[in-house]
Parts: structure tokens; sequence; C-alpha cells
């Protein structure tokens, strides 16, 4: 099976892409930083490591320290698709990923977010 270009992508180029996201609906950095670390268990420093490292999605999926047991939570549309239907687990993280930050950037309170 081929593997999606989502995969390979650099986390590094991607990740300003959601800072922006977030930053042009007047949420901050800390708040992106807030719910990745939330979703993958990694620490501030670890998630700044990671982007230094210049790591791809799957590398930073799978050196994540623990993803959060309460992402199933994690519902809604992204890209048209609905998260909790999609199948394979790397692409669903990613999905998840997306999905938190673009309630951030809808203005939903960081307590509903963080489920």
């Amino acid at each position: 099976m081929q593997k999606e270009k989502v995969f390979a992508m650099k986390v590094s180029k991607v990740y300003p892409l959601l800072v922006a996201k977030a930053e042009r609906k007047g949420r901050t950095r800390e708040e992106v930083d807030k719910v990745t670390c939330w979703l993958t268990g990694y620490t501030a420093e670890q998630l700044s490591e990671q982007l230094q490292r210049d790591v791809d999605y799957e590398t930073f999926f799978k050196e994540a320290p623990e993803m959060n047991p309460h992402c199933h939570l994690i519902t809604g549309s992204i890209c048209g698709i609905k998260v909790q239907e999609i199948e394979d687990p790397l692409m669903q993280k990613i999905r998840y990923l997306d999905k938190l930050v673009d309630e951030l950037s809808k203005g939903r309170a960081m307590e509903k977010i963080l489920r």
C-alpha cells in the first residue's frame, strides 16, 4: 500500500502554518503548543526539539510520548471527512491535530477543546 504524502511532510514546515491560522483569529502560538502537547504527550521542550529535528509527521507521532486517552472524543469534520471515521491511525492523529487547531481558530474555549 502506498504511503500518504502527508506522512512524509516535515512538521517543522506545517506547524508554522497551524500557528499562523490560529494567530489570524486572535489566538497564540502558546495555545497551539498547548493543544499539541495535550494531544501527543510532548512537553513544550520536547515539542520544540521535534520541530528543530525537522521530523516528518510519521516520526512525530511515532515518537509521541503518549497520545491523550481522550483523543477519541475529538469529533467533527476536517476537509469534509469526519475525524472519528478515519481508518488509518496515523492519518487520524494528523487530522486530530488539524481539528484541535481548527477549533482553537474558531474561538472555542480551551477547556472545551481539551475535552
